[in-house]
Formats: C-alpha cells, sequence, structure tokens
C-alpha cells in the first residue's frame, strides 16, 4: 500500500555522520542483526571505509511498526563530497523527503547548503537533524537556530541525534513517518488505454556476472512480475526480465516490485551501452505506438557536465581490451564518468576521461586497480577550454597537446565557489587570492561563520585549491562548487622536449604569468629522474618555438684506462678522449633521430600532485 511506504535519504557535508546514522538506523529497524553489524554498513567498497566517505549512494528497505501499522522505509545513504553531487541528485530524484544532517561540532557547512538547495528545488520534504551530540558540544542550540533560519522549521522541531549512540533515532524515525509524505502515482496521459501500465525510473545501475546489467529503480506506476518482458523507452530496447527485488541492503529476490517501491530489475543485457541512467522502464505492450512510449518517459536528469579531463593508459600495454571492459563496466554505476579512445606516444594506447572533479578521477584510478587489478598511468588534469582559431572559428580543446598555438583568443571554464569558514579565520582565507586567480568576492554572515561567495577559474580549483583552504583554515573552512561558464584567459601551451623529441604526454596548458615558473620546476625535475645516456641530454620546456626553461644531462662518464705508473701517455689519452667524443656525437645524434624511450615510471613520478 502507497501510504505505508516513504523513500528518503540522508543528505549532509562530508563526515558529518551519515554513514554512522545509516547503520543504527539498520540496527534499529532490524534490518541488520547486531551479531553481523560493521561501521559503514552501506559502504560496500573497501576504498570507501579506508577514506572513510561515501563514495556511491546506497539504497536498503526497512521494516518499522509505529501505532500498529508496519512501514516500509526505503533509505538512500549518499555521498558528501561535492565531486559526487550528480549522485545526490539522483538520488533526490527517487525518494519524496529527506533528512538534512549537520555536525554538532562543525555545524553548517558549505555542501550542507549545496544539498539543501538541490532538495528543496526537487520539491522533498526536508527534515533537520544535529548529529554527534554525544560529544556535548558548545552551540547546538545556535545551530538548531541557522538550520531552522534555513530549511523554516521552528528551532525546538531540529532533531537531535547521535549516529554512535543511537541517541534520538527512534525519535528521528517517527518524524520521517509523520513528515515526510508517501509516494504518488504518476499522472498516465489520458490517450494510454492501461492506467496501471509499469513505469520506474533508473536512478542507478551496476553489472553483475550472472544477472547482466542490474537497474536500480524507483517505481512511480503500475508493476512488473518477475519474467516480465520490459523495455528501455530512451534506449528503445526490449529485454525479459531475468531477476527484480529489493535492497536489504544485498540484492532480494521478490515475485514482484510495485508503484512506490524502490528496488531492482536484472535485465540479462550485458553490453553498457544499452542502459542510460535517467532511463525508464516501461512494461513491454504490442498495443503501445511510439508517441504512447514517448509520453510515459519519466523526467529524468541533465547529462552530467565533465570538468577535469585526463588521459589513463594501461601500464602493461597488453591490458587496453580489460582497461576498456574495466571502464564500461564503472560507467554503469557511475553515470558521470565519460570516456573515449587515445593515445600516447610513450604510454601507447589508452582512454581520455571526463570527470567531475580531482577526487572523482583519483577515485576511479583506485578503483580500477582494486576491482579490476589494472595499473595505469595517467596524465596531468586538463580542463576544457574554448579557442578562437586563425579563421574565426571557436572550437573546444580538452586535450593540450590539440591546443592550437595560432589562436586569436581563449576562454576558460569558471566555477562559482562557496565557502563557509569561522570568522576568526576570514582573512587567512581572503589571502588565497595572492596564490589563486579568485575574484568577485562577497560575505554573508551565518551564525558565527561567514559565507563566501566567489568565482574561481576550473583549472585553478583543480590545481589544490581546497587543499590549501583546508590548510589555512585548519580543517575548519568548507567549499563547495558550481561549474557556471566561461571568460577569457591568457594561457600558452607549455611544450616539453627531451633531446629534441616533443614528449606529448608533458604538454600542459599554463597561464603566461606561471609559464617561467612552471617550465623551470618541469624541466628540474626531468633532469634529477631521467636516466643518463652516453650522449648528452637536452631537456627544453618551449612556448611556441621559444625556448624558456633548459637543463642538460651530461652523457656517462667513461674511464680512459690507467696508462702506466702516472696515468700513461697524455698523446694516447688526448686520443682515445676525441675517438670518444666523436662516438658520443654519432649516439647523440642517432638518439635524436630515433624514438627516445622514457618509463611509465618517469611519467608516474611528473604527475605525482
Amino acid at each position: 500500500m502507497l501510504e505505508n511506504i516513504r523513500n528518503f535519504c540522508i543528505i549532509a557535508h562530508i563526515d558529518h555522520g551519515k554513514s554512522t546514522l545509516a547503520d543504527r538506523l539498520l540496527e534499529f529497524t532490524g534490518t541488520i542483526e547486531k551479531r553481523k553489524m560493521k561501521a559503514q554498513y552501506l559502504d560496500q567498497m573497501d576504498l570507501e571505509r579506508e577514506r572513510g566517505i561515501t563514495i556511491k549512494m546506497t539504497p536498503v528497505r526497512m521494516k518499522y511498526k509505529y501505532n500498529d501499522t508496519e512501514y516500509t522505509l526505503n533509505l538512500i545513504d549518499t555521498p558528501g563530497h561535492s565531486d559526487f553531487s550528480y549522485e545526490v541528485s539522483r538520488a533526490l530524484a527517487a525518494v519524496d523527503g529527506a533528512i538534512l544532517l549537520v555536525d554538532a561540532s562543525q555545524g553548517i557547512q558549505a555542501q550542507t547548503l549545496a544539498n539543501y538547495n538541490h532538495a528543496k528545488k526537487a520539491g522533498l520534504k526536508i527534515i533537520g537533524a544535529i548529529n554527534k551530540i554525544d560529544l556535548n558540544p558548545y552551540g547546538v542550540e545556535e545551530i538548531a537556530k541557522s538550520i531552522s533560519e534555513l530549511t523554516g522549521e521552528n528551532p525546538d522541531d531540529i532533531l537531535k541525534v547521535s549516529g554512535k549512540t543511537g541517541q534520538g533515532v527512534e525519535e528521528l524515525l517517527k518524524v520521517v513517518i509523520e513528515k515526510i509524505p508517501a509516494p504518488k502515482k504518476a499522472l498516465i496521459s489520458e490517450k494510454i488505454f492501461d492506467k496501471d501500465i509499469f513505469q520506474a525510473l533508473i536512478f542507478d545501475s551496476f553489472y553483475h556476472e550472472h544477472k547482466g546489467i542490474v537497474a536500480n529503480v524507483r517505481v512511480f506506476n503500475g508493476s512488473l512480475k518477475r519474467e516480465g518482458e520490459a523495455y528501455l523507452v530512451a534506449a528503445q530496447n526490449k529485454f525479459k526480465v531475468k531477476e527484480l527485488g529489493h535492497f536489504s541492503p544485498e540484492l532480494k529476490n521478490d515475485e514482484i516490485i510495485e508503484a512506490g517501491q524502490i528496488g531492482y530489475i536484472a535485465t540479462g543485457l550485458k553490453d553498457p551501452e544499452i542502459l542510460k541512467i535517467g532511463d525508464t522502464i516501461i512494461s513491454s505492450d504490442q498495443r503501445l505506438t511510439e508517441e504512447d512510449v514517448r509520453s510515459l518517459a519519466l523526467s529524468g536528469y541533465k547529462d552530467p557536465q565533465p570538468v577535469v579531463f585526463v588521459s589513463f593508459y594501461p601500464d602493461e600495454a597488453d591490458d587496453y581490451e580489460n582497461l576498456k571492459t574495466a571502464l564500461g563496466k564503472l560507467k554503469l554505476n557511475d553515470s558521470a564518468l565519460k570516456f573515449e579512445a587515445d593515445f600516447n606516444e610513450f604510454l601507447g594506447r589508452g582512454f581520455k576521461g571526463g570527470f567531475l572533479g580531482r577526487l572523482h578521477f583519483e577515485i576511479t584510478a583506485e578503483r580500477l586497480e582494486r576491482e579490476f587489478n589494472l595499473r595505469t598511468v595517467n596524465s596531468f588534469p586538463s580542463v576544457s577550454y574554448k579557442v578562437k582559431t586563425r579563421n574565426e572559428k571557436w572550437i573546444t580543446v580538452d586535450t593540450p597537446k590539440d591546443f592550437p598555438e595560432d589562436h586569436l583568443e581563449v576562454l576558460e571554464p569558471l566555477a562559482n565557489i562557496e565557502i563557509i569558514t569561522p570568522s576568526n579565520y576570514l582573512g587567512a582565507v581572503l589571502g588565497l587570492q595572492q596564490s589563486f586567480k579568485l575574484r568577485d568576492i562577497n560575505t554573508r554572515s551565518l551564525g558565527n561563520s561567514v559565507i563566501l561567495d566567489g568565482i574561481l577559474p576550473v583549472a585553478e580549483l583543480i590545481r589544490d585549491f581546497d587543499d590549501q583552504l583546508k590548510s589555512v583554515s585548519a580543517g575548519y573552512a568548507s567549499l563547495s562548487y558550481e561549474v557556471s561558464g566561461y571568460k577569457k584567459a591568457q594561457v600558452v601551451k607549455l611544450e616539453i622536449l627531451v633531446a629534441e623529441h616533443n614528449i606529448g604526454g608533458l604538454t600542459r596548458i599554463v597561464y603566461k604569468d606561471d609559464m617561467d615558473r612552471e617550465a623551470r620546476k618541469t624541466v628540474e625535475r626531468l633532469k634529477e629522474l631521467l636516466p643518463a645516456q652516453q650522449f648528452s641530454q637536452a631537456i627544453q620546456a618551449t612556448i611556441g618555438s621559444k625556448i624558456i626553461a633548459r637543463e642538460t644531462i651530461p652523457a656517462m662518464k667513461k674511464e680512459l684506462g690507467n696508462f702506466g705508473k702516472n696515468g700513461g701517455d697524455r698523446t694516447r689519452k688526448m686520443k682515445l678522449w676525441k675517438k670518444q667524443q666523436r662516438g658520443k656525437e654519432r649516439l647523440k645524434e642517432r638518439g635524436i633521430k630515433s624514438k627516445i624511450d622514457i618509463p611509465a615510471r618517469i611519467f608516474k613520478e611528473l604527475l605525482k600532485k
């Protein structure tokens, strides 16, 4: 029955205790037995537990009896880092309410505000709650007042809970049932003959070796039985349901999935390109016209726009096909991941990936190694530039080596950033303007904290802005951002030559006022890392045809031998030395004409953050 179902998620800033609170909800409702309980139960990846962050949203069905009525509570635990905000947006489209969780020791943070605004825009009922009250921190009432100002609730209605001890969890469950509305059926066009036709939105997916592609769905209308026939609206693909059911949080199969429920559908499909996040699954019916099918499509999500571009190359050239397969499977449960084939003359075949931020691509690299046993080498992170060429045409460039030297104008992507910091760190945070191109700053108060709104180039954001922000604020300041537009930029293409060979993988786009420092740093680092040869190697950093930094790796020295007690005859020594020099010149010429071999480990060292 729809009136006995509640679909909700937990949203918060990173490290505010979402997963710990979810543990207590699972424990309190008896979904997981105490003896089987472990910390961060819904964080299924070892990587999540090690880093202490949620990377993937995780759904789970709980049962809870309240006022002699049993309710089905479908919870989705969501990530908190801004790089994974797209995960949150997909969860919000699948639920009817959200618990806005705030750490009692930290107060409202940047991603708290960002997630609240997304939930409000989605039309969800929002329940404010303060977590970690077992710490008895100072200023809880002030935090409650700040949340009430944000949500419009009475400060006394802001719940106080402890994900660690379970304090306040029972009250929270009751409020979820009382305040979050029961799910409603989707409106069906009058032209459709069957008003109970099955309609479900795909909000996530993953690959299963035996079940094929498994779609995580929120059902908005009708019902679907196991082994029934279904249809993907956008993909225009028919399939037979192999299995369906709910999350407990492990997969638990059912005979039927109905309106209002959150569950999964095993499609049996093997090709990752077929199923798309945001697509609609409907029951297959020969009587439906193409117009009927289109009208049944549920509103999905905006296609996520990559912010950072990084190329991945397999450590072992033979792993190219394995890397392709692995990326396809990762894309199933990370729809924000974009990739296409790429090639590097030193690293071979690989893939250029588009990511939502630096952490996003770092996590992807780790998942490739852990889940698929694939070691990779990655290029320098880059952003997408709009370039006006000499023939007055605008092109988009997201790979440094493709950046045209003879351009008329360059536009770089910008991010609207929001920083929340305690007022006593305001001066230190503002001091970041000296190191980063942060501009158009406005400030406003939020309790004992200050909110700074500003504009920052995305290239600066992915450099290490977040790390520096944490450093100058002793970890108290927090950041959220949203890519907003483009502005004119003074940038150049920095190329690196070794023995007159252009090393394409080390090409970068840098600001004109940073080019000397970056060039000098790169050639000095290369001189440290590259092995000496039997001929001298010139390492040059160039902008166009101009060399702006240079280092030389001298040739390996070879002993001339000991000619007699006092070193032998000088004439014979000079004759051998000149012969050596002629040989080195021939080696140098041969080295310039042939391919320079730069080991993958050198790239790894250079590309370290």
